[in-house]
């Protein structure tokens, strides 16, 4: 079933086969975005494009980018803000604010969620990447989703750029940078798709942009590789 262009207000439909049949209708919930992640990595523009502290209604936010400077990642889960930096290449701290100011950022409002059952094939980034393009086939705008549940094996790394360094490449923007390892831990991901934002908040080479909070909040980060079971993971996506 494949979402149409004026979707993601989805009815879902259980039977006692895996298998999701839905109808959609409504406006999708906009999606914001300020900075774009080709002048950061490119340009080097590490200097905040947005202070998270202004935004004035927080209530059923959700978002995610990088801190200024690449010193740290961002994430917004329901209107609550979590910012992660590197200690050690095996320790992270992690602070719920909003005082955080970012170079680029995507975020949107979602009221309210209704759940998609995965199919048996969608266990990888891969496989959810062509997943969700295939739903959304007919969809041009960019869209925001949320995972959760069991992650088997997930990594997620977190940009630290020494003080005071300038950027030229995505090499030098990830100078610093330290990745993470989750395994058969409870998760939650925040993720925004889009085939029109590649360099904007997609890398280059994909239509998703993920970050991935652990349930005991110690760990989150970009998500860069994970596998699951479908019967242990949910996929939402917004009703407006």
């Amino acid at each position: 079933m494949k979402i149409s262009t004026a979707c993601l207000c989805i009815l879902i439909v259980f039977s006692c086969a895996p298998v999701v049949r839905a109808q959609a209708s409504g406006a999708m919930p906009a999606v914001v975005i300020t900075g774009k992640m080709k002048n950061v990595m490119w340009g080097g523009r590490l200097e905040g494009t947005i202070d998270l502290d202004t935004i004035a209604d927080r209530e059923h936010l959700y978002g995610l980018g990088p801190v200024e400077g690449l010193r740290g990642e961002v994430i917004v889960v329901d209107g609550k803000a979590y910012k992660s930096a590197v200690v050690s290449a095996t320790a992270m701290t992690i602070e719920e604010t909003f005082r955080i100011k970012a170079p680029f950022f995507v975020h949107a409002w979602v009221r309210q969620w209704k759940e998609y059952r995965l199919p048996a094939t969608v266990k990888t980034m891969r496989s959810l990447e062509a997943y969700l393009d295939s739903l959304a086939a007919n969809v041009d705008k960019p869209f925001v989703f949320r995972m959760a549940g069991i992650v088997n094996e997930a990594s997620v790394h977190v940009v630290n750029l020494p003080e005071g360094a300038t950027v030229s490449s995505p090499a030098e923007a990830h100078r610093g940078q330290v990745s993470y390892a989750a395994s058969r831990k409870p998760a939650e991901i925040i993720g925004f798709f889009s085939r029109n934002h590649q360099s904007v908040f997609t890398h280059h080479d994909t239509y998703m942009h993920l970050h991935l909070i652990t349930a005991d909040k110690t760990l989150m980060g970009h998500l860069d590789s994970i596998s699951f079971s479908p019967d242990t993971m949910k996929l939402f996506l917004p009703v407006n």
